[in-house]
């Protein structure tokens, strides 16, 4: 069984200024656990930076418990908190003319002496660290120099060096492409499993997260934050309270976010999957109603429509939308 490393227990946050005081979470409940991905999502300003900043103990708890590793989060010092808990934020990093393999030894700093140099068991570390993260081979190159989905790489194994059981990364998907978003989110779940580490994301990337996370927190304003197996509070129907509009549902069949578009009535024979797309096609082209049969050949693809054969959901929907 998985054993919670960091526990929230009628947890309530928030800020002072003077003697005026914003309470922003109330009675929160959660446990992150040991050799998962958690990913926590929610619209700007529910308090997801709030409850990192918490857990990183730059504000104080104002009711109810923070436990890291069974302690009272204030219990523990900045040197044992820094060995607990590594932090990937996204403050953008000036580089100058550090290497990746510079940026990644700074992982050691709470484990150095006065004199700053690394001892043989740090210089292992770091080294394993850019194995785990893939960037072993970029070493020696200039931060500046690199694309995105690297430096990333070489923030996470900056983290890894730091030899903490718990990570925190604050939307480490950001302003990269489809296929690094997913690259990365991949790379940290699996570093959950074969490191045995807790880690934390924190995320408006639904699809990815959904695919690669163990568990979800959901938080919404001035709502309790919802917790669980990803898998499950999918199909609890839960993964809609992230969305306040009408007309944005999530699709639990599908597993995507979608619009609430009205879809053209089509009898058809043929795969359900190809019609659901002809379907969404003709509603986005204002067609709602289809007069004849359809009937849908997957291989080759065709519309047989009419007496009529369409080798493209674009000519179709053309044919129908000139008035046939």
């Amino acid at each position: 069984m998985k054993k919670a490393v960091i526990s929230g227990r009628n947890l309530s946050l928030g800020y002072q200024k003077g003697d005026r005081k914003r309470e922003v979470l109330h009675g929160l409940n959660f446990d992150l656990y040991t050799g998962q991905l958690t990913c926590l999502l929610g619209s700007n300003g529910v308090g997801k930076t709030t409850l990192v900043k918490a857990i990183m103990g730059r504000i104080p708890v104002w009711n109810g418990k923070l436990l890291v590793e069974g302690k009272e989060l204030s219990a523990l010092n900045s040197k044992e908190l820094s060995k607990t808990l590594a932090v990937v934020l996204t403050e953008p990093i000036v580089a100058g003319n550090m290497t990746v393999g510079q940026l990644v030894s700074l992982g050691r700093t709470p484990y150095l002496n006065w004199s700053g140099y690394l001892s043989a068991h740090d210089k292992q570390v770091v080294e394993e660290a850019l194995i785990s993260t893939q960037i072993l081979e970029i070493k020696d190159e200039r931060l500046s120099e690199i694309s995105d989905g690297q430096r990333q790489k070489a923030m996470i194994a900056r983290a890894l060096a730091q030899d903490a059981p718990i990570m925190i990364l604050d939307e480490p998907t950001a302003h990269l492409d489809l296929v690094n978003r997913f690259e990365i989110m991949q790379l940290l779940h699996s570093i959950s499993q074969s490191q045995n580490k807790s880690i934390l994301v924190i995320t408006h990337d639904l699809d990815i997260a959904l695919e690669t996370s163990d568990q979800l927190w959901i938080m919404k304003k001035k709502e309790k934050l919802i917790a669980g197996l990803t898998e499950d509070l999918i199909v609890k129907g839960l993964i809609d309270s992230l969305f306040s509009k009408e007309k944005i549902h999530f699709n639990s069949k599908r597993g995507k976010v979608e619009l609430e578009n009205k879809l053209a009535k089509l009898d058809f024979e043929g795969d359900e999957y190809l019609a659901f797309w002809i379907q969404k096609a003709l509603g986005k082209a204002n067609i709602y109603d289809v007069k004849s049969p359809v009937k849908i050949h997957e291989n080759p693809f065709f519309i047989h429509y009419e007496g009529l054969e369409f080798s493209s959901i674009q000519e179709f929907v053309a044919f129908l939308f000139l008035g046939e």
